[in-house]
């Protein structure tokens, strides 16, 4: 028998459309793109340089199972010149092998059996697996288009009992790339409860500026990492930032479960961190995406799409199809099928996001441009 924890774990929805459409390109198909999170951009050539280098001079070995200290003393730097947080030390940050292993180290110290997390619906699509895997138990609180799908206050507070320990915070979001304002981080802050923020969008953010939960509370775990603004998705590199009194447990934790991070990979996170040249990159990046974001949110309001909201961080837009659609997994799938574009389906996000549809702009202009043509033919034949 399989155990259950195994078999309760559900299909990442998003990967189920990328492998159809994998299989339909094998077979001669030629698809556009627009469902999948990963910068089409090459990792900045300083990046990868710095790794290399690190290969060469035989860093191949086990490391620090925190990790580096040169690049655990860069995120500290990191975060005091970006949030103006000073007080933190370089044994607060635990390097891990993507941000994704961060997540199952953090929650198995913050949660026990039967005990309960807040989060969001809609919501990043593997956030309940992880609790669920843990034998916690995601407790879900609707949000809604008009406020771009982030938390109200007031909705957490009226969700607390004494079986919740953990309100889950992302901003800017996965699904919907909006933020949360530094107001209603505060009030979170002060639920009296841990919070675990997801800080994996940060730096990517074209209107306001995102916040950490470090500039209200010590009472929290951030997670981060490399992947998205460094576009190193294929390095798995992300690091945890938590209080002292936690150091030691998750350190053995991270020990028993992994070692250490990848070392080449570590000397090559600390020059995205510090090298001027790769903010020069990811600067560019940065105003790529943005043109494709407004490219993006024009047309999909053009075709029907509505948007309650602009996305202002990430690089997705989640947009209401329910002009089209109340079955966003079909519809999904139609428009792979039919117009031969790749989006994700909003029912990946959880019950909240039925009736929506992500598209991703973390692809070329010219490929958004091709899909999204393709996507408004078909629905010209679909008679919408």
């Amino acid at each position: 028998m399989i155990c259950r924890r195994i078999t309760e774990i559900k299909p990442f929805i998003v990967m189920d459309v990328l492998e159809k459409a994998q299989e339909m390109e094998r077979a001669g198909a030629s698809i556009a793109h627009l469902e999948v999170g990963e910068p089409d951009f090459a990792t900045p050539a300083a990046v990868v340089e710095a790794g290399i280098a690190a290969l060469r001079r035989g860093e191949t070995h086990y490391t620090h199972s925190l990790g580096i200290a040169p690049l655990r003393e860069a995120v500290c730097a990191h975060y005091r010149d970006h949030y103006g947080v000073s007080r933190l030390e370089p044994d607060q940050v635990l390097v891990t092998s993507g941000t994704s292993p961060a997540f199952l180290v953090a929650l198995a110290a913050l949660i026990a059996r039967g005990d309960e997390v807040l989060l969001s619906n809609p919501h990043y699509a593997c956030y309940p697996n992880f609790i669920r895997f843990l034998e916690g138990v995601p407790r879900l609180i609707p949000t809604q288009e008009q406020d771009g799908f982030q938390f109200r206050p007031e909705a957490i507070r009226a969700a607390l009992t004494p079986a919740v320990k953990v309100i889950l915070v992302n901003s800017p979001s996965n699904p919907a790339g909006t933020l949360l304002a530094p107001e209603h981080l505060a009030e979170i802050a002060d639920c009296g409860r841990w919070v675990l923020s997801d800080e994996i969008y940060h730096g990517l953010v074209y209107q306001g500026r995102a916040h950490s939960m470090l500039e209200y509370t010590d009472r929290c775990i951030v997670l981060n990492g490399f992947s998205k603004l460094y576009a190193m998705t294929g390095w798995r590199l992300g690091y945890l930032i938590v209080p002292p009194n936690l150091v030691r447990p998750l350190q053995a934790l991270m020990q028993n479960f992994f070692i250490s991070a990848n070392a080449a990979g570590q000397w090559a996170a600390l020059t995205a961190l510090t090298d001027p040249s790769v903010a020069e990159d990811v600067a560019r990046m940065c105003r790529t995406y943005d043109q494709r974001r407004r490219f993006m949110i024009d047309r999909l309001r053009r075709l029907g799409f509505g948007i309650g909201v602009e996305p202002t961080g990430a690089f997705y837009v989640f947009a209401n199809a329910r002009r089209f659609t109340d079955h966003s997994y079909e519809f999904a799938f139609e428009v792979l099928r039919e117009a031969r574009v790749g989006v994700t389906p909003g029912i990946d996000f959880g019950s909240n996001g039925e009736g929506y549809i992500r598209f991703s702009y973390a692809n070329s202009m010219e490929n958004i441009e091709e899909g999204l043509n393709r996507l408004g033919a078909y629905l010209e034949r679909r008679g919408q």
